[in-house]
């Protein structure tokens, strides 16, 4: 089990449960103070309200939000994102304690305003919350899935034995069936839309393509390794492909992505980049994880993703001989 998620967990709920405890404690002391309606939403004209909602209904929906929000962050939180949950609740609390203030004994919801610095004031908020979360990262111990993939030169690293002169080839294809069906959603509503829709929304039907060729391309990928590296390609074309040669595999490991790993890690299924990692995310499960030598892993989800990683720290290793 992994250690750090108790903690990392809580550290997450924190900041939800801080600001709630702020929020409730506010309504309380000022309820009498607040119309029976209040002004909740506000239009960009200078910030007049054109939304209201009851006050025991804005007391049950915001407390719900900061419940929910919560509850999310708990759930997929990872250590090098904590501070995104310290941001969010700064932001989402310090705007409804000020959505508040502006409504303390006001006879008229609608003459209420929620003035550009309002947002201003959320967003210095957030930032100081997100360097204290930032902060709170170091008690969370690191596991296994924080440190970089295991390297072919170490004893635990996965290998498949090999002669000197036998040579291996490992390749597999892996599908999203949800993504196949989006995709052909998508291409199959273009003509009805561009058809059908007024001008000029019918423009809107160009997005079909847009959305659904390069969704096909990915919703069945073929993984390959072999003395070239490991290749990752559409099953239905050569390209677009990705490639990382042999010469820049440090090492490979098998890593398994439930839903909250792929949102937390990842932000969601499909080709990905994010600060230290490149993925092909087609589905939640077993992924190969490759550690390029300049310090980045490229992961793919694929089955028996222990075989591909196996075969490629053994051709990696062979190659740093030759």
């Amino acid at each position: 089990m992994n250690r750090a998620a108790p903690r990392l967990r809580a550290l997450a709920a924190l900041p939800f449960a801080l600001a709630l405890a702020v929020h409730l404690v506010l309504l309380a002391l000022r309820y009498d103070r607040l119309p029976d309606t209040l002004a909740t939403h506000f239009g960009p004209d200078g910030g007049h309200a054109d939304g209201f909602t009851g006050r025991t209904a804005f007391t049950a929906v915001s407390t719900g939000l900061l419940l929910a929000l919560g509850a999310g962050w708990t759930a997929l939180v990872r250590r090098g994102s904590l501070w995104g949950a310290w941001a969010t609740a700064g932001f989402t609390g310090a705007l409804l304690v000020l959505l508040v203030r502006d409504n303390l004994d006001a006879t008229d919801p609608a003459r209420v305003e929620s003035p550009l610095t309002n947002l201003l004031l959320a967003a210095a908020t957030a930032a100081l919350l997100a360097l204290a979360g930032w902060g709170l990262t170091r008690l969370v111990p690191r596991d296994e899935r924080d440190g970089p993939a295991a390297a072919p030169g170490l004893p635990d690293a996965p290998r498949l034995p090999l002669g000197a002169s036998e040579v291996a080839g490992w390749t597999r294809a892996t599908a999203s069936r949800p993504l196949t069906a989006l995709a052909a959603l998508a291409l199959a509503a273009t003509p009805a839309v561009l058809l059908l829709a007024p001008w000029p929304a019918a423009l809107l039907g160009l997005l079909g393509p847009a959305i659904g060729l390069p969704g096909l391309a990915l919703a069945r990928v073929r993984v390959t390794v072999d003395r070239r590296g490991v290749t990752v390609r559409s099953a239905l074309a050569s390209r677009p492909r990705a490639r990382i040669p042999l010469d820049e595999v440090a090492g490979a490991s098998v890593r398994d992505l439930d839903t909250a790993a792929v949102l937390a890690e990842f932000g969601g299924w499909g080709y990905r980049v994010r600060a230290h990692r490149t993925g092909v995310i087609v589905r939640s499960g077993e992924a190969l994880v490759v550690r390029r030598s300049g310090g980045r892993e490229f992961a793919v989800t694929v089955p028996d993703a222990r075989t591909a990683a196996a075969l490629l720290n053994t051709l990696a290793e062979r190659h740093g001989k030759v």
